[in-house]
């Protein structure tokens, strides 16, 4: 298991929040958690029936990149605190985006408290991935703050802007 931290790509007008979780691969089962610590400060989307729905990054949003290793294709996964998703399939760097539809639903449940959120998804990677294939990650999220203002937040940024698609930032290797 993998800890992690995100971070806003703009310290200074990010709310104040904190985006921690843990991920690991064990056989061919992807299991990541995101914790969201002080999160009176942003807006969390009401629970709703799941669906699989576009442009959940407009709001509060956990995001994670999947790469194969020694290739230049890539999966984006959207987890809205909702419950709607999507899963979108390149590639190659921001390259003939299409919806990856072999995953019919994401498994994944949502908890929430006063100050707080966890996110925790179960998900085969079989449909997708070899066992035997290495994996590189990007863990990300887009929040909105109560003035409906958006921040991004990743592993790392090592862009001029905040983009999530940039292999550098798939730092996490499984």
């Amino acid at each position: 298991m993998k800890p992690f931290e995100l971070i806003p790509f703009t310290p200074d007008s990010a709310p104040q929040v904190r985006v921690t979780g843990n991920i690991e691969r064990r056989h061919n089962q992807l299991n990541i958690t995101y914790n969201f610590t002080d999160s009176r400060a942003i807006v969390i989307p009401r629970p709703a029936t799941p669906s699989r729905l576009f442009d959940l990054w407009e709001h509060t949003c956990c995001e994670f990149f999947l790469g194969v290793a020694n290739s230049t294709q890539y999966w984006e996964f959207n987890l809205s605190p909702a419950g709607h998703w999507n899963v979108f399939r390149f590639p190659d760097y921001r390259q003939n985006i299409s919806e990856e539809m072999v995953f019919e639903h994401l498994p994944f449940q949502v908890g929430t408290w006063e100050t707080g959120l966890q996110l925790n998804l179960k998900l085969d990677l079989g449909k997708i991935i070899a066992p035997e294939q290495s994996l590189a990650l990007g863990i990300t999220a887009v929040i909105e703050d109560q003035a409906g203002q958006l921040s991004y937040w990743a592993l790392s940024h090592p862009g001029k802007e905040a983009d999530f698609h940039l292999r550098d930032s798939f730092i996490i290797e499984l």
